[in-house]
Parts: C-alpha cells; sequence; structure tokens
C-alpha cells in the first residue's frame, strides 16, 4: 500500500485515477483549488468523498499549498504524486520535488508548458519540425504568418484540449473585415481553477500528414511506447476530434519504429524523466514531425479505451512507474483494437437530452454523456463542444470502427423547443 497525492482530476470529472488506486489498494490525498467543483458532481464526489484526506487551497498559492501537503506528509508519508491536469503540472512537479518522489522534474515541466520553448529546445537539438515563430503582438502574428507563409497554426503556448486555436490556410483568411489575425491578443483565456493563458501564441506551419498520438511511459529517462492513437478531426474549421482508434503496441502500427525513435529523440530533447506523455505527431510525406507533447497521460478520457484494449488499468501502469515498480506484464489475451467517437449537436442550442441507441452488442464497451439539461452546444469547434462518446474494441479494426460510426449517427441529440423523434428499433444496423 502506497500514499498517493493526486492533484486535481482531468476535465474536473474523470475519476479513473481514483478508480486505479482504491482498486490497488493504495490511500489517496486529493489536492484541489476548488473542492465544490467536485462537490456539484454527485457521480464524481462519491469518489472524492472516499478519499484518505481533502486539501482545498482557493488560489493555489505554492507556499500555501506546500505547507498544507507536508503537513499531510508528516502524518503519513506520501510516496507519489499524480498530475494528470496540464495546468497544475509545474506546482505538481515542485510538490515532488519537495517530497523527494519519482516525478517529472520542475525543468522539464515548466519547460512543456510553454510550446514556443520546447519548439526552440527541437530546434536547438537539431530535430526536423515544423517552421515556427512566438507572438505576444497582433502585430507579431501578422509578421510571423508572413515569414512562414500560409498554411499556418496559431495556438496559446500554455494551451491545451485543443482550444482557441487558429488555422489560417487562404489569403482571404488574412482579409482584415473576416480574420481574426488583428484580434487575438489579450485573449483572456480563461483554463479554469483561476488560470489565465499567458498570451504567448506559437505560430507554426500547418502540416498534412496522418495525425497520431503516441502513449509513453518514461522511468529514470527510458521511454516506453505503450500504444499509437490514429486521431480523426472533424472537418474545418473545426480543430475538435471527431474520434481516435488506439492500437496497442504489440499489434504494431505499420511504421511503429519510425514512430517510437522520433518520440524518444523529442523526449530526450526536453528531458523527460518520469511519467506519461501524450505526443501528438503528424506523419508527413518527409516522416514523422512532432505536433506536441503532452506530459500526462491522454485525456479525455480515452486512458480508459487503452485499458479496454489491453484488459489492464493504464492508470494502475503509470502507478507503478511513479512507485519505481517493475513493467506490467504483458496481458496473457491478445489485445484488441480500441475506437472511441463524440456525439455532438448538429445546431447551437440548449441541450434538452441525449437518447443513444437501445443496442446490445458486447464490443460497446462504454458510453457516457457529459453534458447536462440546459447546458449550451453546437457543432463541433473545439473539443469542450463535443457532449459525449462511445468506446468500442474489436479484434477488426474496420469493423469497430464501423460500430463506433453507428452507434454515434444513431443518437438523437434533441435540443429544448425540439420535438421528440420516433423511437428507433432496437437492433443494431450492423
Amino acid at each position: 500500500m502506497a500514499h498517493l497525492l493526486i492533484v486535481e482530476l482531468p476535465g474536473g470529472n474523470d475519476t479513473d485515477i481514483l478508480a486505479a488506486a482504491h482498486a490497488t489498494g493504495h490511500v489517496c490525498t486529493f489536492l484541489t483549488a476548488d473542492l465544490g467543483l467536485y462537490r456539484r458532481q454527485a457521480t464524481v464526489w462519491e469518489w472524492v468523498r472516499a478519499v484518505h484526506q481533502c486539501i482545498e487551497v482557493p488560489g493555489f498559492a505554492q507556499e500555501a499549498v506546500e505547507q498544507q501537503v507536508l503537513a499531510a506528509h508528516a502524518r503519513l508519508p506520501i510516496d507519489a504524486v499524480l498530475c494528470l491536469i496540464d495546468i497544475r503540472l509545474v506546482e505538481a512537479a515542485r510538490l515532488a520535488q519537495r517530497l523527494g518522489s519519482r516525478h517529472l522534474s520542475v525543468e522539464a515541466a515548466t519547460l512543456l508548458r510553454d510550446k514556443v520553448s520546447v519548439r526552440e529546445r527541437l530546434a536547438a537539438c537539431g530535430i526536423a519540425q515544423a517552421e515556427f515563430a512566438l507572438a505576444d503582438t497582433n502585430a507579431a502574428v501578422r509578421q510571423a504568418v508572413e515569414l512562414i507563409g500560409l498554411p499556418v497554426v496559431i495556438k496559446p503556448a500554455d494551451g491545451y484540449g485543443s482550444q482557441n486555436i487558429v488555422v489560417l490556410r487562404e489569403p482571404a483568411d488574412l482579409d482584415p473585415l473576416l480574420s481574426p489575425v488583428d484580434s487575438l491578443l489579450p485573449s483572456r483565456a480563461d483554463y479554469g481553477l483561476g488560470v489565465r493563458a499567458n498570451d504567448r501564441l506559437l505560430v507554426e506551419r500547418c502540416l498534412s500528414g496522418t495525425f497520431i498520438g503516441v502513449d509513453t511511459f518514461s522511468s529514470n529517462g527510458r521511454h516506453t511506447v505503450t500504444g499509437v492513437h490514429d486521431k480523426r478531426l472533424f472537418a474545418p474549421p473545426s480543430f475538435a476530434m471527431r474520434g481516435s482508434t488506439y492500437i496497442p503496441d504489440s499489434r504494431a502500427h505499420p511504421i511503429l519504429p519510425a514512430i517510437q525513435e522520433h518520440a524518444r529523440e523529442c523526449l530526450d530533447a526536453v528531458g523527460f524523466d518520469w511519467g506519461a506523455a501524450h505526443i501528438e505527431m503528424m506523419l508527413t510525406a518527409e516522416g514523422p514531425r512532432l505536433v506536441e507533447i503532452n506530459p500526462r497521460l491522454v485525456g479525455a478520457k480515452i486512458a480508459r479505451l487503452a485499458s479496454l484494449t489491453q484488459g489492464r488499468s493504464l492508470h494502475a501502469s503509470l502507478l507503478d512507474v511513479h512507485l519505481g515498480r517493475a513493467a506490467p506484464p504483458t496481458p496473457e489475451t491478445a489485445p484488441q483494437v480500441g475506437v472511441i467517437r463524440w456525439i455532438v449537436a448538429p445546431r447551437p442550442g440548449r441541450l434538452a437530452a441525449v437518447r443513444p441507441p437501445p443496442w446490445t452488442d458486447t464490443r460497446l464497451r462504454c458510453t457516457e454523456i457529459l453534458k447536462q439539461p440546459g447546458d449550451a452546444v453546437g457543432p463541433p469547434f473545439e473539443n469542450a463542444d463535443r457532449i459525449g462518446y462511445v468506446m468500442v474494441c474489436d479484434a477488426d479494426r474496420q469493423a469497430a470502427e464501423d460500430l463506433a460510426d453507428h452507434y454515434v449517427a444513431a443518437c438523437e441529440v434533441q435540443l429544448q423547443g425540439e420535438p421528440v423523434a420516433a423511437p428507433r428499433p432496437s437492433a443494431a444496423a450492423c
């Protein structure tokens, strides 16, 4: 049994790390800036209230946080610090350093919270990547676009979750009457829990190719690839994920060696030493190119999908990494392919109800509706617009993708003021 310090929950509602800790017999202390965020969600609160201790520090001032965490450590020594939320990664690294526990270093965490700094580090290491520039004023944005040339992507240097991203593809996208370029800053973006954007923008060439995510675990600077996500975006101008297909490492992506090599050289360049990373890449004609390094498990509950495909908890494996334990054994059963697809609204409005199809199929492993009646919804532009998801596992990739796509197509999203549709047949259409 170990004593774990869990810093916030990803998305404010993902309790899988607490479930994994409970299943493996560990004791948890939960650290948050706003306990009310979790108390307002009945299902989430059941998990949070069951932990050994909750520490709430409004404003999350580092000195106050350290004081309370060190007091908890004195009562019951803390063995590991876990943080799966981007905006608290640096604070978590500082806490781990004070406690002497295995964790991503403060230097690496600070570097990875700024996408421009990561680009500069990779450039210094001679790693091929997209052309890029820093912009901290609207005039600098235009200058960077002119320097790099279209198409370009503009994103917050400290952003995450595909939020506040702008893509400029055509000269018309720079028209002062139509373009957002001259009004991007100040952004006033609110990341929640009292954290706001620092208004440093990364401007970089928009790459074309196959968009993938690579999951890794690192122990004392040694990196292991655990799986690859083939990602699908909604149609432009959206930057939201429509879904992805997860391929466990043992199933071997067609160009896995090149993917592994690029992931490892990027992690080495930024000094990544302990923990999980979700590395986004574009597989271009010239080879893999980094999109960004997320120094945490894959978000949006997709770590649950990876766990379902392999028959073991990815969160439990992460706990083992931070506790310095040996890598988990290879599953006895052959891993499957996992597919996630997201449910979205076809029109703007207020959500009235979501009615999934009443299908019974053992390959449908997990479904969840994340939005509540009354929430504002609309066609997907960023990931926050997604309403819910379905997860499907099958030995056959095409069959899994077909079932997930059919399921989402059969979901009825009703907005307030709209009539209720006729009941759908109970049998699956595939």
